[in-house]
């Protein structure tokens, strides 16, 4: 196993972590975004205005995208596992 072999592993498992969570984040990013166009428009600067709303759309980002997410995970740790005799010895 040399260096470049680990780089690439370690390049689809970052490759996987950015696939996986970026629709929540981005789903949080969009929600924060409209929160902070209503606060700044209504002058409304409570803190909990901001934080409940995210936490609810991330929930319901995780029951739509939940399913996906967890079939791109399986099939990384699959690979992972399949191919376990490449990475030990």
């Amino acid at each position: 196993m040399n260096g470049e072999f680990v780089i690439s592993l370690a390049e689809k498992g970052v490759y996987t972590i950015l696939i996986v969570s970026g629709p929540l984040l981005l789903l949080a990013l969009v929600i924060g975004l409209i929160i902070s166009i209503f606060q700044a428009t209504t002058q409304i600067q409570e803190q909990t205005l901001a934080f409940v709303p995210k936490i609810v759309a991330v929930l319901v980002g995780i029951v739509f995208f939940g399913p996906w997410m967890l079939s791109k995970m399986i099939s990384f740790t699959y690979e992972i596992f399949s191919n376990l005799y490449r990475y030990v010895g």
